[in-house]
């Protein structure tokens, strides 16, 4: 009957406590627009933005319509130019 017992501690609070939540925010990464679309370009719109993902959008490209507000969305031109960030 002892292993169907509570103890009555304090449950575990790392396991408790929900991931912090990122969600994005195109405006403050624009002033990477019109920069080269790079790995480490990418890392600093994912980190100015506060996303936790990052979608690069090739030219003339279509993509899914599925939104999830942890997402920057980067497209970039032939010239692998950044011509627009968007949240979604």
């Amino acid at each position: 009957m002892a292993g169907c017992a509570t103890t009555g501690g304090a449950p575990d609070q790392a396991a408790a406590a929900p991931e912090p939540a990122m969600t994005c925010r195109a405006e403050t990464a624009q002033g990477h627009i019109g920069h080269a679309a790079t790995q480490a370009m990418g890392t600093a719109i994912l980190k100015d933005s506060g996303a936790r993902t990052l979608r690069w959008g090739p030219p003339n490209s279509a993509w899914t319509m599925d939104f999830r507000e942890d997402r920057v969305n980067v497209r970039y031109d032939e010239a692998m130019k950044i011509t627009e960030i968007t949240c979604g």
